[in-house]
């Protein structure tokens, strides 16, 4: 199997607080505290790592703090092609009261690309595309990098016959959108920026998705939250429910459901399969802090719970 290629341009040190009963404007007591390589791209590889294709991930590293990423790299058997830049990665501080269900959000200012790193990075990313058959353009932009940087990697990959899906909002999944990637994973919220209008029920998110997917987009996923996701390809529309499972953290669960999908598509499973792949994936992990699925067998039976029904085809 071709291997799989995920693209960080804006990683992140995710420092997780567990604080149960977490208050703003008050004097707060840690419970644990762990830090993980993050950035979405990143935690797509990491969910990916250990099945069978082979996973590499790319991207901007502050050479800094580095090193968190490189164990990571080496405990998931993840090959780096990052780019070492000068100076340090963001810190994304989580703070999670699992008891009452809130995870608040403290994003510091990441790294500022200077000249001449970009084209090492397209690059590094030409050379792949002769090797990898997917490739994932996951989270948002530094500074430094112009908003249409994924829909220029997107444009080159494709043409090097590569399946290119993008997760990322705002002005830089907008210009993506222009030169059709082949899967694109908004949530609702970002589906509603990027076309500017209201989508107040799923009804308006199933149409707005076949819109995008008419655009020329291959495969269009939505995620709901915790009803779960709508996914929109040539073999129709289908609606993906999760079973209910204990929520400890529902950071990263979109990366995870973005590499469910994508080692479903890889291994040349169709659109149901993608989804119950997808959501068993996200589901997965929200008893998890970190990047991490539970094991094979507990993702084989969250498949099974995932509950399918079809929207049709028109």
């Amino acid at each position: 199997m071709r291997g799989i290629v995920t693209v960080t341009p804006n990683v992140a040190i995710d420092q997780t607080l567990d604080c149960p009963g977490f208050t703003a404007g008050t004097v707060n007591r840690v419970a644990k505290e762990t830090r993980t390589a993050g950035g979405k791209g990143i935690n797509v590889a990491a969910f990916l790592s250990g099945g069978p294709a082979p996973v590499t991930a790319a991207g901007f590293l502050g050479a800094d703090n580095a090193a968190v990423f490189e164990a990571l790299f080496r405990e998931r058997g993840i090959g780096d092609r990052c780019i070492r830049l000068k100076g340090a990665s963001r810190t994304n501080i989580k703070v999670v009261d699992a008891a009452g269900g809130s995870v608040t959000d403290i994003n510091l200012p990441g790294l500022s690309v200077p000249d001449g790193a970009v084209e090492e990075l397209t690059a590094a990313l030409d050379a792949l595309a002769a090797e990898n058959g997917h490739f994932v353009l996951a989270g948002s932009l530094p500074a430094g990098l112009a908003p249409d940087s994924y829909a220029a990697w997107t444009k080159r990959l494709r043409e090097r016959g590569a399946f290119v899906a993008v997760d990322t909002s705002g002005a830089p999944l907008r210009a993506a959108v222009e030169v059709r990637p082949d899967m694109v994973k908004p949530n609702a919220h970002e589906l509603s920026e990027l076309l500017g209008r209201p989508l107040p029920d799923r009804d308006s998110v199933v149409r707005a998705a076949r819109d995008l997917h008419a655009s020329g987009i291959g495969l269009v996923v939505v995620s709901l939250g915790g009803d779960g996701a709508v996914f929109v390809g040539e073999e129709g529309a289908l609606l993906a429910v999760p079973p209910k499972v204990e929520v400890a953290s529902t950071v990263g669960a979109g990366d995870a459901m973005v590499a469910g999908v994508i080692a479903a598509r890889a291994a040349g499973l169709d659109l149901e399969s993608c989804a119950r792949q997808g959501t068993a994936f996200a589901a997965g992990t929200l008893a998890q802090l970190g990047p991490v699925l539970p094991p094979p067998d507990c993702i084989d039976a969250l498949k099974r719970a995932v509950r399918v029904e079809s929207l049709g085809h028109g």
